[in-house]
């Protein structure tokens, strides 16, 4: 069964920082994009970041680019999200998710194939 589950949210003041963990099992994501996501209270789900497990590009929302980066240790199955700079805006929960490549939508959650359980992240003023 494939699983991908979270870790590492909690309680940060703005302008500190998390790491976001993601280890995915059951499967090999050779030719998967894995992306991350967030949902606010209240708000829609909206895409983070994404990549492509065996590529070297990745990609990121406008409102993350340059404060937080996407990364990946192959060996372990483990995604990253570095978390810098963190604003109360960024207050959600972040999951984790799969696509197999079937398009260049990296950013459409719909398009994703799994789902991690989420990580609650709470940035304080």
């Amino acid at each position: 069964q494939v699983q991908l589950v979270e870790s590492g949210g909690g309680l940060v003041q703005a302008g500190g920082s998390l790491r976001l963990s993601c280890a995915a099992s059951g499967r090999t994501f050779s030719n998967y994009y894995m992306g991350w996501f967030r949902q606010a209270p209240g708000k829609e789900r909206e895409f983070v970041a994404a990549l492509r497990w065996s590529g070297a590009s990745t990609y990121y929302a406008d409102s993350v680019r340059g404060r937080f980066t996407i990364s990946k240790d192959n060996a372990k199955n483990t995604l990253y999200l570095q978390m810098n700079s963190l604003k109360p805006e960024d207050t959600a929960v972040y999951y984790c998710a799969a696509q197999l490549i079937n398009s260049r939508k990296y950013y459409e959650g719909s398009r994703y194939d799994y789902w991690g359980q989420g990580a609650q992240v709470t940035v304080s003023s």
